[in-house]
Order: structure tokens, then sequence, then C-alpha cells
């Protein structure tokens, strides 16, 4: 299985030594946390079947002369600021050498913000953006407690990245701290924990995968490095293509689940390279009513033909994938600028359906004009401004509504027409 090959060989270059992953390796919780010191504070999410995972999680640190100082709970969907706040105050009163996070994207983001906090004190506001946590972090000369990030979902790659999510439930926004101060010394994903998860999740997790890469290569399109970033995405996207559909057919297919483990972790690695752009700027703005590979699943269609003009070679290869997965049955070598994007886009809504996901706004239950509104406000904070940058089209505020505006709405009626190019 090539792909498989292939998609090691990218994570070795990735993380090299440093990342432990594959099949039956939690075992390996103890040894690599006695690095770090004597004792430590285990953060966990829950889902079904957790327990005897915890278990091999204690016994290992036991055997490895690892104290746990305590044990408590991990972070809701989206991680939610006030999540954060209570980590670090569990942070606060037990005082451990190191933090081991134990579960999804959430989790695993709450747990780098808490421990911002631990070490900088402030508010969560204070660090939003990027290089903040450098920055301060230099300014006093202290470091952050050692992070050990246990992956337990194929999706958002937390453990392997410097972003950490954090939602403000009181608006219904998500903002971001991106640092690479908080990329978690000793990230872990043992692919086994993947096979009990519910096709929802499964499949929200393996499209903000597609989301991370497909992002990243039209962003890098015509710089240095886009070499190395059409090979990740490539690789990853034919996982993703491949298995999604089997695994969510047979949920415990252990190659399926492989094959996306590997594809959402190589999304991890794009965004190391790169960044995210407007589909994820905008899927700050839907939390309340989308999972975020979701919603990020029903905008990129939308973008991708607002940039096409810009991004005639990763979209070739892009629907090259598509066309192989029966997705688009044009040959996108044939065709050039918006009439390539709307080909693409139109792939991306096939492979939508195929997976069951909606392909408009307007489909998905509690949706509002005010979502609208809130994410072009959102376009305009200082705070998210890295996403406009990263834009192969980058937009300035001025041109916020007379484009994005149209873009979302389009994204509202499912009618790719109401997109209007930049000249």
């Amino acid at each position: 299985m090539p792909d498989f090959e292939t998609a090691k060989r990218l994570l070795k270059q990735f993380k090299g030594e440093n990342y432990w992953f594959g099949r039956g390796i939690l075992s390996q919780t103890g040894p690599i946390a006695a690095k770090s010191g004597k004792n430590a504070l285990l953060v966990s999410s829950g889902f079904s079947g957790i327990e005897p995972y915890l278990s091999a999680i204690r016994q290992s640190l036991q055997n490895s002369g690892v104290e746990l100082k305590a044990h408590i709970r991990g972070a809701q969907p989206n991680a939610p600021r006030e999540d954060v706040f209570r980590i670090h105050r569990e942070l606060q009163q037990h005082h451990p050498q190191l933090v081991i996070s134990f579960g999804g994207g959430s989790t695993i983001d709450a747990v780098k913000a808490a421990l911002v906090l631990h070490t900088l004190g402030g508010d969560t506001e204070s660090y939003f953006g990027a290089g903040k946590v450098t920055e301060a972090l230099q300014k006093t000369g202290r470091r952050l407690l050692p992070h050990m990030a246990i992956q337990t979902a194929a999706g958002s790659a937390a453990h392997l990245t410097r972003y950490s999510n954090i939602t403000d439930r009181a608006t219904g926004q998500k903002k971001l701290i991106v640092d690479e101060a908080i990329v978690p010394a000793y990230p872990l994903f043992d692919y086994q924990l993947t096979h009990t998860a519910p096709p929802a999740l499964t499949a929200d997790g393996a499209m903000d995968g597609i989301a991370h890469c497909v992002e990243v290569l039209y962003g890098a399109s015509g710089k240095a490095g886009y070499e190395r970033i059409e090979e990740i995405t490539v690789t990853a996207l034919r996982l993703v293509l491949h298995y999604l559909p089997r695994v969510l057919q047979n949920p415990g297919d252990p190659a399926g689940r492989e094959a996306l483990c590997l594809a959402t972790d190589l999304g991890g690695y794009a965004i190391m390279l790169g960044g995210t752009s407007g589909g994820h700027l905008t899927s700050f703005s839907l939390v309340d009513i989308l999972p975020h590979g979701r919603a990020c699943a029903i905008m990129n269609p939308y973008y991708t033909v607002f940039f096409a003009p810009a991004i005639e070679t990763p979209l070739r290869t892009i629907g090259r994938l598509y066309h192989q997965a029966g997705c688009l049955s044009q040959d996108p070598s044939r065709l050039a600028g918006r009439n390539l994007g709307m080909a693409v886009a139109e792939a991306m809504f096939a492979f939508a359906r195929r997976i069951r996901f909606p392909t408009r706004l307007a489909d998905v239950p509690g949706f509002t004009p005010d979502h609208i509104q809130r994410a072009l406000t959102a376009a305009r904070n200082p705070q998210l401004k890295m996403k406009l940058e990263n834009m192969p089209v980058p937009l300035t505020p001025e041109k916020i509504d007379p484009y994005m505006g149209r873009i979302l709405a389009a994204a509202r009626d499912g009618n790719l027409q109401t997109i209007q190019n930049i000249p």
C-alpha cells in the first residue's frame, strides 16, 4: 500500500523520532513521561470504552515511576474558555512537572491554552494571534511545562501543531493562539483509539484533514516549498477519498482507520508548513451550529471558486484526485480559471453527498443571517488577520463585504454563480 508508506515517510520527515504513532503504542506513555519528571497531571475527555485505555495509561505511568497527582476532566467541544480557566486552576493547585492531555483536539487545545495561563498569567485574550506566547516567554525568561498530547481522534492533529482554538460561547466565536511554543513536546497517537469513533465524528475529522491540506496548498501556489506541500496533500487526499466511504460502511476496518489517522496527521504537517485561510476563517463563526470539519467542508468549495484564477496548478492536482475517486467527470487538465474552480467545487460537493454532508448553509439546522454577519465581522478582527493574509487572493478590509459577502451568500444558497472573482 504505497500511500501508507509515503504517509509514514512524510510523518517521519516532519517529526523525526519525536512522534509516537501507530497501533498499540499507548504503553509507551510511562517511559516517555518519565523523561520530564516524577509526577504528572492527566486531563482526559470521555468517550465510549475509554476506561481500558485510561487504565493502560495509569499502569504505564506507575511502571515508569511517574506519580499521577490528579486526573481531571477535559474540555467540551470547541474548547470553551471556561474549560481553559478550570484546567488552569487545577494546574495552579497541583503543580505537576508534566501535563498529559488525553482526548481529541478540544481537550488538547484547552490544555495548550491553560499551560500558557499557568506560566504567564493573564487571560486568553492576551495571546490570540501569532507569536504572542513566545514574545511573553522571552520577556519573562519563563518556560511552559512539558506537554504530552495523546490524540484520540483522527482530525484536528492538535497533538502536532502550534494552534490552540478557543471558543467564547457568549459570542459564538472561535479564536486562535498560534505559536511554536505551544507545540506539545511529546505527541502520541495510538490509532487503535479511533476504532470505535462514531460515523459523524469520523467524517468530520477526515474532512478537517482535507481542509488543512487543501487550504495550505492553495496558499502555497507559486511559493517555495510547494512541491513538499503538494506531496503531503496528494497523499492525504488519496487516503481520505478512498478510505472514508469504506470506513463509514465498515467502522471496524483497521486499514481504513489507519488511513484516516495518517491522512489527518499529514493535515497537521501541512498546517505547520503553511496556514489555512477562508474555509477555516468562516468555520470559526459557525461553531454553534456545525462541527469544525463539516463547516470547512461546506465552505471550501465556495472559496475554491473565488480563488480559482490564482491557483490553477493546485486545482489541477486536486481535480485529478477527485476525478480518480469518481467525483469529477471532466478532465481538469482541459480547464482553466473560474471554470476549473467550478468543476473542482462540484467534485467536492459530489464527495460531500457521498458521505451525506450538507453542501449549503441553508440546510444546516440553526443557521440564520446572523451567522453571515458574524463571519464578516470576524474577518475584520486583527486577531484573525493571518487567515486573510494566507488567502491566495488576499482580502483587504474594504473588500470583505463585497467579495466575502458574496461567497457567504453563495454558501447560504448553494449557488456558485453568486461568487464574484476579483478582476
